[in-house]
């Protein structure tokens, strides 16, 4: 079964896309190539539960097993030392990523908040974008009455366009409700 907002892609993006930058052939024009959700939990040198219980809510989240990650350097002013285990992350690509991204902007975003639409510089440069949520119970998935601590986490984007306008084009398109930088 294909995902609902991979089928809006190729039906009304996709040839959008490819009239207003010139691309001649379909697959040469802007795609999303992969999502990643990370974590950074500093908190969890001190408590592995509190690990646990990050990583059992961002699998919920994202449909798939997060891996955990570990620090590269000591740093002695943080109390870190090489190999503890700092964060989270979880990579996804095809019909999880359009699954993902769906309930990301029908469900998660619109219960945000105080919310008045995605930071428009949040662009790399190269086509990726970056944002961030404050905690993790606006996604319908987690229960917030058994939520011990809030957390946050950082969402990156990486398309194959080669410019930031392109890459907002490919997003807005999508249905990600991009702040006017009016």
């Amino acid at each position: 079964m294909v995902a609902r907002l991979h089928e809006k892609y190729r039906q009304e993006v996709l040839p959008v896309l490819a009239e207003r930058y010139g691309r001649g052939n379909l697959h040469a024009a802007a795609r999303l190539q992969k999502v990643v959700i990370s974590m950074g939990l500093g908190a969890a040198q001190q408590d592995q539960a509190r690990l646990e219980a990050a990583e059992k809510e961002l699998a919920l989240i994202a449909g798939q097993k997060p891996v955990v990650t570990l620090a590269r350097k000591a740093i002695s002013n943080f109390k870190l030392r090489e190999g503890m285990k700092i964060g989270l992350k979880v990579t996804l690509r095809g019909e999880r990523m359009y699954e993902f991204l769906d309930r990301l902007i029908t469900l998660a975003i619109p219960r945000v908040k105080d919310f008045r639409g995605l930071n428009p510089s949040g662009f790399d440069g190269r086509g990726g974008y970056n944002m961030g949520l404050i905690e993790q119970t606006v996604f319908p998935e987690i229960d917030p009455a058994s939520v011990t601590f809030t957390q946050g986490m950082n969402i990156a984007f990486d398309t194959s366009a080669k410019t930031d306008e392109e890459a907002r084009d490919l997003l807005s398109m999508m249905g990600m409700p991009f702040r006017r930088e009016d």
